[in-house]
């Protein structure tokens, strides 16, 4: 949890300190005399004082604030003349909409540098990687296979999920994939955001080629007669054209996580012509790995059925249970006063009747019955991208910048006009998550996602909202159509509305995020 927050911390911390940063610079520029620079709220836990300036560390790192000398235009008569030079709200409006527009343009400029910095110096990212896609899907029919590693949208080179939507202007026609090393052009007719939603249903979870006997014995699969390459899965093997070997496994080693050949026992060519290979292998009595039941929740329904660890799931319902995936399918679409399932225990096949135990989770009801895998899963790759030179990097960070402020205002028309949930939107706690998990995939993904948040909050705050920096734009420009300050009485009803409209949307994201994560 402390590696968390303060994974958290360090990704927020940059973008607070240059929103407030762009502030701050402007008004010295403009001779506006800053008072407090804070990077987060409430009560400050670090502060020194420099001129005229106290910066400070406050407890609640959500935000942070510049505060202005003679700021606030309700008041603007107390301020005394000798001092009005000073003041924010005695500064012309060219100059006030600067010392605002500020905050958002330097989210914009770290934006872009983040991005020069990362196309310049090139980046290490795992491989966009299909999951498992079964012949029955849309992709399947679209010419995507299980594995395909995604290269190029359009004809532009890819690194990370996100280029999808940013590199695809809008319409993806062509994906260029590698399939088992060999590149592959795939047409499609997709929205980039039907495109990425539909891969979301696909996560690149593919087992290692495993197998289990009912007899209890291990073995693998490999293209080569000799050795076992780990880093193909059993879904790759799928696509293989050539001769498929069957090698025997260490049991001792399997249990370890680490499988071994055993090398006293020579490899045998495996049949699976007419069928896909998880048909074939189920065929010869043989199971996909994760199959295997690794352990049972106490009290659950499989522990109250009599499931045990190392049991070999066969069918459920009477049908053939070819993955893990497939068996979770067969559950949830299970009449939930039982459910019929056939398993192999020391060679026998017994029959068991699970009651499923229904839940809501958010927002979707969902059957379970209480076992866990023992799935091996083939590891993601890592791979270097080209660095760009100079100029190139400078034209593309500006490009990316630039289509990261499209699509996000795309996001919120669609918010505005319901074409999308509000249940999408994210707080705290779901950009403390985002943020863990890129931390842990790849720097470059969490780099890539701060500059994608960084624009996301320059967008934010230019939202003619009063009390956002886009409110205070807004007021800039009733004044000019107004020739003169707002009264008193239309600014406390602009700032009541705007203050109640902004803690609605924070209590709306935070009730997602409870929703999702407790």
């Amino acid at each position: 949890m402390l590696e968390k927050i303060a994974i958290f911390i360090l990704f927020l911390g940059p973008l607070v300190f240059f929103h407030e940063l762009g502030h701050f610079l402007f008004a010295r520029l403009f001779g506006v005399r800053v008072e407090v620079f804070s990077i987060g709220f409430g009560p400050k836990i670090l502060k020194f004082k420099k001129g005229f300036t106290e910066y400070a560390i406050s407890l609640i790192p959500l935000g942070g604030y510049v505060k202005m000398f003679g700021d606030d235009p309700l008041n603007s008569k107390d301020v005394p003349e000798n001092l009005r030079r000073y003041s924010f709200v005695f500064k012309s409006k060219m100059a006030r909409f600067w010392i605002v527009f500020g905050g958002p343009l330097a989210n914009f400029i770290l934006a872009f540098f983040i991005f020069f910095t990362l196309f310049v110096t090139g980046e290490k990212v795992p491989e966009i990687k299909m999951g498992n896609i079964e012949i029955s899907s849309e992709f399947y029919k679209l010419g995507l296979r299980s594995g395909d590693v995604l290269k190029k949208v359009n004809e532009n080179v890819i690194s990370s999920p996100s280029d999808i939507l940013l590199e695809s202007d809008g319409k993806i026609r062509t994906l260029e994939v590698s399939r088992l090393g060999t590149p592959v052009i795939v047409n499609l007719d997709l929205t980039a955001d039907e495109f990425f939603e539909k891969m979301a249903e696909y996560p690149p979870l593919l087992i290692k080629p495993v197998l289990k006997s009912a007899a209890g014995e291990y073995y693998g699969l490999s293209t080569d007669q000799s050795s076992i390459d780990w880093s193909t899965s059993l879904e790759e093997l799928e696509l293989s054209s050539g001769k498929i070997y069957l090698h025997k496994l260490s049991t001792q080693s399997v249990l370890e996580n680490e499988p071994e050949l055993d090398v006293s026992v020579p490899a045998v060519e495996f049949n699976h012509s007419g069928v896909s290979i998880h048909e074939s292998v189920v065929n010869q009595n043989l199971f996909p790995v994760d199959l295997v039941v690794k352990s049972v929740n106490m009290n659950s329904p499989a522990d109250k059925a009599g499931l045990k660890s190392g049991d070999i799931i066969k069918r459920v319902r009477g049908v053939t249970v070819l993955s893990f995936e497939s068996l979770r399918k067969l559950v949830q679409d299970s009449d939930s006063s039982g459910v019929e399932v056939e398993v192999i225990r020391d060679g026998e096949t017994l029959k068991k009747t699970i009651v499923p135990e229904v839940k809501t989770i958010s927002g979707a009801t969902v059957k379970l019955i209480g076992v866990y895998s023992s799935g091996m899963y083939v590891g993601g790759k890592y791979v270097n991208t080209e660095p760009l030179s100079f100029g190139h990097a400078v034209k593309k960070s500006f490009s990316r910048t630039i289509e990261s402020i499209k699509k996000t205002l795309e996001g919120f028309k669609k918010l505005i006009f319901a074409e999308t949930s509000f249940k999408n939107i994210g707080g705290p706690l779901a950009i403390g998550k985002v943020a863990s998990d890129s931390f842990n995939t790849s720097m470059s993904y969490f780099f890539q996602l701060m500059a994608l948040i960084s624009v996301n909050l320059g967008v934010i705050n230019l939202f003619p909202i009063p009390v956002l920096d886009g409110g205070h734009i807004m007021f800039i420009i009733l004044e000019v159509v107004n020739g003169g300050p707002l009264s008193r009485r239309k600014l406390e009803i602009a700032q009541q509305f705007g203050l109640s409209l902004l803690l609605l949307l924070m209590v709306g994201a935070l009730f997602n995020d409870f929703i999702r994560f407790l």
